[in-house]
């Protein structure tokens, strides 16, 4: 039969209170340090998640501000075109407008000094026809006496056109 030894039943309190002792000081700390590790390591995978999606909300908002901002600029290019257009339409009617009052003002002045010089010739030849009538009646009578006279007008009036030039 089995015999119990008094050495086997100290082996056993032995191991039974090495047991007891390892699980106590050994096994309690280490299965400690390594519940926190793991606590901290679920931690870190939590953080790393809301950072993530943080992240991601970030960047949905930055884009959403930058399609935004693309769009204002495009408006405000597009703003600066039709202001720069309408500016350029106004400068050039404007223009035309100036350009068109000048060329009827300069119209009115030549058509002013035309009626002048009309005038002013009408008045001239009135001056030598009656001048020269007044020598024809003076005195000299015949053919010969008319185209001298004749003569003498064109002469005449040839030099009060050639003093009309100058």
């Amino acid at each position: 039969m089995i015999s119990i030894d008094l050495n086997l039943v100290w082996t056993v309190i032995n191991i039974i209170v090495l047991y007891f002792l390892l699980r106590h000081f050994l096994i309690g700390p280490v299965t400690a340090v390594m519940d926190r590790r793991r606590k901290i390591i679920e931690e870190g995978f939590q953080n790393a998640q809301a950072a993530q999606t943080e992240a991601d909300r970030l960047k949905q908002e930055y884009e959403s501000s930058l399609l935004g901002a693309k769009q204002e600029s495009v408006k405000l290019i597009e703003d600066a075109r039709k202001n720069a257009k309408a500016e350029y339409d106004r400068i050039v009617t404007e223009a035309e407008e100036k350009a068109d009052h000048m060329l009827e003002s300069a119209k009115e002045s030549v058509r002013m000094e035309r009626e002048q010089t009309m005038k002013e010739l009408k008045s001239q030849i009135a001056g030598l026809a009656a001048a020269s009538a007044a020598k024809m009646l003076a005195g000299q009578a015949g053919q010969e006496a008319d185209r001298d006279a004749y003569d003498r007008f064109l002469k005449e009036a040839g030099e009060e056109d050639d003093n009309a030039d100058r």
